[in-house]
């Protein structure tokens, strides 16, 4: 089964995270951050992943550290999970329509980290949340889950639409990427025989 624990303690934060990338899309998100939790509640069940997370952080500051922090957790969550990523697909990509929102999303876990956030988010802000920080989130996953991923707005002017979208494409698209193959399931995807 792949499911992994990440306990991740910094001077900004505390962060406990269990992920089974083989789930149902249950999730139990306490991150301290209202619009983050639903980001992530979105994330687990489009995704079909059990997310169980919990965040003790600095949000007296602002809400930048424990984002950045959990997406640097969750990165680190997938790694883990996927281990030497023999018999996964590695590939997935998915366009997700919402209202008057339109994402591409696409990624390759290849090995290599890479972050091409296309999004035009109109207002600075969704309720109390600095809608920058959805960067934030994304560079910390990417970063550490060593992966390329491509984020793009194809149609949108509501920011929580995109941002919404966004997380419920990115769940959708990394659904493909882990599955196992059948097929191929004692392969590495790759012709260098590592990734």
């Amino acid at each position: 089964m792949r499911e992994v624990q990440i306990l991740r303690k910094t001077n900004e934060t505390n962060i406990r995270l269990n992920l089974n990338l083989d789930g149902t899309g249950e999730s139990n998100i306490n991150s301290g951050v209202g619009f983050l939790d639903h980001m992530l509640t979105l994330f687990a069940r489009h995704g079909r992943f059990d997310l169980h997370l919990s965040c003790d952080g600095d949000t007296y500051v602002d809400d930048h550290h424990t984002v950045e922090d959990i997406g640097i957790a969750l990165g680190q969550a997938f790694t883990q999970a996927l281990g030497d990523k023999r018999g996964i697909i590695r590939y997935g990509s998915f366009i997700l329509p919402m209202d008057e929102t339109l994402i591409l999303c696409a990624v390759d876990i290849s090995g290599r980290s890479y972050l091409n956030f296309d999004l035009h988010i109109p207002t600075q802000k969704v309720g109390t949340f600095d809608t920058e920080l959805a960067e934030e989130f994304f560079l910390g996953f990417v970063r550490n889950a060593s992966l390329t991923l491509h984020v793009k707005q194809l149609e949108g002017k509501n920011s929580h639409h995109i941002i919404e979208g966004t997380f419920k494409a990115f769940g959708r698209t990394m659904k493909q990427a882990v599955a196992i193959d059948d097929q191929f399931k004692n392969e590495i995807p790759s012709t260098k025989g590592v990734l």
